[in-house]
């Protein structure tokens, strides 16, 4: 009877986990990832894989900006490292896994920003948070101030840090000055940022930013993920184009974007880096990048360093995709820079004609919708690279138009036309063809 009772007061935990998933799929928000094999030599082309079958698709969203992730130079500095040095790096930092590929590749990132150091972690999420975090933490009474449309990962390094945070209007010069003047110049101020904000495409003033850091006594961290590898004559982001890098105190990147590798860093003045690297939990307590990744990561830096072939041609083909879909009345967000977002306004939309794309038409765009971006704003987010040639962006315009006519999405300043339920053609969700 006692055994039969405490049976029946169990908690059922198994519950707590299906009711949350049960509550993103009720707002449309569930993720579903596709299994995809890229073709070295074909970029963008890609295997699809579902369901035991399998088809030949074009990625239209991937963040290797610039195609590096197959650059034969890339490949070949993966593979003579992996055959000297074995896979993985066989320990943190401070337990043998100091490998010297990875000495070289900091040095080759600090020299790429005009720093002092530079600090490589393990992803470009871990570098935020853990550089933002222990900056904050060892700073005397800091207070950290964000811009709203901050990545995931610097939001939790500034929650991670334990100190008072201020929130600033995104990109709005006047309302962050305005909480550094309240601040007063003799507080701990830390400002943190992005070069390009990766949903809406646009750019930080980061001169303007600057400019008010050095009246009010701030340091400056901004985060270059999407722009490293993309721009400025060397590839050392928006702050190098704009002449700008001596200015800003802590310059943060990706290896996982237009290097096609992987991994995130730092760099900056050699204390503040050696601070970073002494105290961060998530620097000290993980296994150092391995050999391989390093020294591929290196050759991608080295080579777009001194080549603008990818750049231009990048550069080109983004402006090409964006007049192709505008002129064909879809609604493109407007961006200064190389993301193509085309606006679709509703998480349900998003999601289906996401698939739609894929499964009619073999085109491979994932929904970006809430919390990514704002309810309401529920986007494709288009990246075109050097290898997206005129052929597929015709290609990608014509699978856009149709899948918009198909599902009744908005066009943009005009109401939806009325579709029913019944009429929606409900998309594939297997590959048309086998292979």
């Amino acid at each position: 009877m006692i055994r039969r009772q405490n049976q029946e007061d169990k908690m059922n935990y198994q519950r707590f986990f299906e009711d949350a998933i049960d509550q993103l799929h009720a707002e449309r928000r569930y993720r579903i990832f596709a299994d995809i094999e890229r073709i070295v030599g074909r970029f963008p082309r890609a295997i699809w894989r579902a369901n035991g079958r399998t088809e030949e698709i074009t990625i239209w969203c991937s963040n290797d900006y610039l195609g590096m992730g197959q650059h034969p130079a890339v490949i070949a500095a993966m593979q003579q490292a992996a055959g000297g040095m074995g896979t993985g790096a066989g320990g943190t930092r401070n337990i043998s896994g100091n490998n010297h590929p990875l000495v070289e590749l900091e040095q080759e990132l600090a020299q790429l920003h005009g720093k002092e150091a530079g600090l490589v972690f393990t992803s470009g999420f871990i570098s935020n948070e853990a550089a933002i975090s222990t900056i904050g933490r060892l700073l005397p009474n800091c207070l950290i101030i964000s811009d709203e449309l901050n990545h995931a990962s610097m939001i939790e390094g500034v929650r991670r840090s334990g100190a008072e945070k201020k929130i600033f209007r995104h990109n709005d010069v006047a309302h962050l000055e305005s909480i550094l003047q309240a601040a007063g110049r003799d507080r701990a101020k830390l400002i943190v940022f992005e070069s390009v904000y990766s949903m809406d495409g646009d750019i930080a003033p980061i001169a303007e930013i600057a400019d008010l850091a050095e009246k009010y006594n701030a340091m400056t961290y901004i985060d270059e993920v999407h722009a490293v590898g993309m721009y400025g004559p060397h590839g050392g982001g928006i702050t190098e184009r704009e002449g700008l890098a001596h200015r800003i105190d802590v310059i943060e990147g990706t290896l996982a974007k237009a290097f096609g590798t992987l991994g995130g860093y730092i760099t900056g003045r050699q204390s503040v880096i050696d601070a970073v690297r002494s105290y961060a939990p998530g620097f000290i307590f993980t296994t150092a990048l391995p050999p391989a990744v390093a020294a591929a990561a290196t050759a991608a830096i080295r080579h777009l360093k001194s080549s603008h072939v990818e750049r231009d041609a990048q550069k080109r083909q983004a402006a090409r995709t964006k007049q192709v879909l505008s002129d064909a009345g879809l609604p493109v967000m407007e961006t200064p820079t190389h993301i193509v977002p085309v606006l679709v306004g509703d998480p349900e939309l998003c999601k289906m004609a996401s698939d739609r794309l894929l499964g009619v038409h073999g085109i491979y765009i994932q929904p970006i919708n809430y919390p990514t971006v704002p309810r309401g704003t529920e986007r494709l987010r288009i990246t075109p690279t050097p290898f997206h040639s005129d052929a597929l962006i015709e290609d990608l315009r014509d699978a856009l138009v149709e899948t918009w006519n198909a599902l009744g999405i908005s066009w943009g300043g005009e109401e939806r036309p009325a579709v029913a339920e019944n009429d929606r053609v409900v998309p594939l969700l297997v590959p048309k063809s086998g292979g």
